[in-house]
Formats: C-alpha cells, structure tokens, sequence
C-alpha cells in the first residue's frame, strides 16, 4: 500500500481521484486544494507519490513539483492539466516529474499511470536496500568495491 498525496484547486477533481484511487487500488490518498498546505504535508508525512494539476492559485504544480523534489528526491510526482503542451510537458519531465497527464482523463489513465509510479517507487526502494546491504556486507569482509 501506498501513501499519495492529491494536489488541486477543483474540490470536485479531489473528489474524484480519491474515489478512483481508493476504489480501485490499496493506496491511501490524503487531499488538498492548497499547494501551500501540500507542502506543509509534505514536510510532515512521508507520500510515495504526489498527484499536481497544473494551474492552481498561490503556487502553480511546477513549484510545488520542485519543493516535493527538494524535500525528497525518490518521491514521484505525476502533473494533471487541463492545459497541456509540448512545452510545459517537457519543463514537468526535466524537473522530475514521473509522467504528465492532461484532462479529461480515462479512469484507466490515471490509475495506469499511479501504478507504473508505484511499481518505480518499489523497484528504487529495492535498489537501494539492495546497494546498502551490498556495501554492509563490503564492509564486513574488508573488501573494496570492484
């Protein structure tokens, strides 16, 4: 199960995407249409993924894409717009968000797209515990690296 936090000035997009998620997943959704609450929430609570839309008033998904990737680096972030374009496609990928998703969405889009970003979000995590006891086990034998 996962823990993904929902970020949009739509109460009823909000409304929506919990419902999808929660009735078609075993993920856990926490909500908000404040992107300043998001971060509030962020430096309190540990998300694997963060749901953004795009345009929303005080601070717009791409700064609230970059303070979660301050905060943490492994978390994903999948951007939802009604204004998509090349362009802001292309800004959302090169400042690391997982995918970008222009509305209106198909059901199976969104839920496609969570699950391809957990299924990341578990291989990264494996990975790293894979190369921590890895270099515990170095440690232990006294070899180097190869």
């Amino acid at each position: 199960m996962g823990r993904i936090l929902a970020v949009d000035d739509e109460l009823d997009m909000l409304a929506l995407l919990k419902m999808m998620v929660e009735n078609y997943t075993d993920h856990q959704v926490t909500v908000t249409n404040n992107p300043m609450e998001a971060t509030e929430l962020l430096d309190k609570e540990q998300f694997d993924l963060v749901l953004t839309d795009l345009k929303m008033p005080g601070m717009d998904g791409m700064e609230l894409l970059e303070a979660a990737k301050k905060k943490d680096e492994d978390i994903l972030v999948l951007v939802i717009t009604a204004y998509g374009s090349l362009e802001s496609a292309e800004e959302a990928m090169s400042k690391g968000a997982f995918d970008f998703i222009t509305k209106p969405f198909r059901k199976e889009q969104i839920l496609l797209a969570i699950d391809k970003a957990m299924r990341w979000r578990e291989m990264v995590r494996l990975n790293k515990e894979l190369q921590r006891r890895l270099e515990s086990q170095r440690a232990e034998s006294g070899k180097e690296p190869e």
